[in-house]
This record gives structure tokens, sequence and C-alpha cells, in this order.
């Protein structure tokens, strides 16, 4: 049984989707990785799929849906999957997904629920601002919390968003070990924040953009 399934840059579109999705549902499915970047995704397409994997959520670890106009119903839809239990989602790729702050609230609070699954986040090329980063900020404080790589690049990120970001891995350091920040305006004061982070001792991150 195919454990790995790549299909980026297709015009799968949603009717594809769904079919895929129908193999998703199947029990005794153990595809682990699927990647559907760039496929002409819409929301629809994203439900059909979100629905396969809460009905049978614990083989994929990996998901790649980036480039694909998910926006907030599609992501609210991953959402859902990201707060069942038997999730074993370890890494979400959502770059340029016409993501904003609203959608990044329904994916913080799905994984503040559920945090313990997901290692690697990548969010990039999305309209998140402050407050989708403050979101994801509350996320990164909880003990549990086990996320290791988090992409912000070209996210609309402003000293402000640096700040809260630092604020949590200040408070429960430990666990990230690669942070992307290219291509926001940080400024000086968002930088002293990042080298106050880097100055605690606990501190991880080994790889910094």
């Amino acid at each position: 049984m195919t454990e790995e399934l790549y299909l980026n840059n297709n015009e799968l579109e949603d009717s594809v989707v769904k079919q895929i999705s129908t193999l998703l549902r199947m029990p005794n499915c153990k595809l682990q990785k699927l990647a559907l970047q760039n496929c002409s995704i819409t929301e629809e397409g994203c439900a059909a799929l979100s629905s396969a994997l809460i009905s049978n959520p614990s083989h994929l670890t990996r998901l790649i849906l980036s480039k694909n106009t998910l926006g907030y119903s599609g992501v609210k839809q991953i959402s859902t999957l990201l707060r069942n239990p038997d999730c074993k989602l370890k890494e979400l790729w959502l770059q340029d997904c016409s993501i904003t702050e609203e959608g990044c609230a329904a994916l913080s609070s799905a994984l503040i629920s559920n945090p313990s699954h997901l290692t690697e986040l990548y969010l990039s090329h999305n309209k998140l601002g402050d407050s989708g980063v403050k979101q994801i900020s509350t996320l990164l404080r909880i003990p549990s919390c086990k996320l290791q790589k988090l992409e912000f690049n070209d996210c609309c990120i402003t000293e402000e968003g640096c700040g809260a970001l630092t604020s949590a891995l200040m408070s429960n350091p430990s666990h990230l070990g690669d942070l992307n920040l290219d291509d926001n305006t940080l400024g000086d004061s968002g930088v002293k924040k990042i080298s106050a982070l880097l100055r605690n001792p606990d501190c991880k991150l080994q790889l910094l953009g």
C-alpha cells in the first residue's frame, strides 16, 4: 500500500480531490504523506479532504496544501480535523493559501485544544498580521506544544507581533528549533526582542531567518 502521494503543480481541482478523499476514508488506507501544492483546490475540495480525514484521521502525518485558495472556510475545515484527538498530523503546509487573521484564529484555537501532535507549521505568504501571530503565540505558551518549526515569511508582521511571539517563546523556549520571519517589517525593536530570546539559556533555536 502506497504511503506517500505527491501531486503538486497539477490542475486537479476540487473534483479530483474528492476522489482522493474517498481513498482517505478507507480503513486500510496507509497514506502518511499527501502533497497537493498548487492544485487549484478551493474550500470545497478542502472540505471533502478534511471530512475524510476526520472520519479516518490516524494515518496521515504530512499534509501539504500550499498555493491553493483555501481562505477562511477551508482553514476552518482543517481546524476541525486538528481538534480530533486521533489526528496524527505532524507537518501542515499552508503557505500562500489566502489565510488572514480570522483563519489564523481558527487554526490556533484548534491547536490550543489539541497541541501535542503538530511539530511543523508553515504559514508563509499569508496576511496574518500581528493579530494572527498573537493567536499563534498563545499556542506557543502551552507546555504541551511540540512545534519545532514555524515559518512566517511575508506575513505582514511588525515589531508588535514579533514582541508577542518572542514573549511566548521566552516563557516556553525549549521546543522551537527553527523560526523563519523573512520579509516582515520587524525593525530594530523587533530584532532586539529576538536577541533577548537568544540570550535565554533554555532557547533551543538552531535556525533563524
